[in-house]
């Protein structure tokens, strides 16, 4: 015996204690998710019964005896996520990520939608778009609130060119404008 630890006085967890536990936590083990036949299941204390933890099923968990040996009487501040526990938070993980997936695709196609609205405005002609042109609207919206962006198409719109990179410079002109006001003012 260690002269360190003083001897604590062990209560025995009675059958109904024991089997309302196992009930509880499904008749699993709590550590490794392991259940029988293939494991011997025991009762656990959280707050080991050396460091003052009581027999009240609050302070008791379902473990098998490898894991229940393996803890001894190391106290645990928050006990080891159990499959379920983990199953259920990769679960919300992923949920989460296909949710921000589909937030990203969304927004992505109504950018797009924007981009070619504007460029609609801009040359009034979609099918001879260069990509040249969409980057610069899509440039500019990341930038510029679509109003400010439409405005610019707008004005651009109205500039006397036959030529749609004259008026796409215009634009760009008119944009870096709104970005910065003082822009070509030295």
């Amino acid at each position: 015996m260690n002269a360190d630890k003083p001897l604590i006085e062990r209560k025995s967890i009675s059958k109904r204690v024991r089997f309302e536990v196992f009930k509880r936590d499904c008749f699993t083990c709590q550590y490794c998710g392991r259940v029988p036949p293939t494991v011997m299941l025991e009762i656990d204390h959280i707050i080991p019964v050396v460091g003052g933890g009581s027999n009240d099923e609050s302070n008791l968990v379902t473990s098998c005896f490898d894991c229940n040996r393996g803890k001894s009487d190391v106290p645990l501040n928050v006990a080891p996520e159990s499959l379920a526990a983990r199953a259920a938070r990769i679960e919300e993980a992923e949920a989460q990520l296909a949710g921000y997936r589909e937030i990203a695709l969304a927004r992505e196609a109504r950018i797009e939608r924007d981009c070619w609205d504007i460029i609609e405005i801009l040359t009034g002609n979609r099918s001879e778009t260069t990509h040249e042109t969409f980057k610069a609207v899509k440039q500019f919206l990341g930038r510029l609130p679509i109003d400010e962006v439409m405005d610019a198409a707008q004005i651009a719109s109205a500039f006397r060119t036959s030529s749609d990179r004259r008026r796409l410079r215009y634009f760009c002109g008119v944009c870096w404008r709104k970005i910065d006001p003082t822009r070509g003012q030295e």
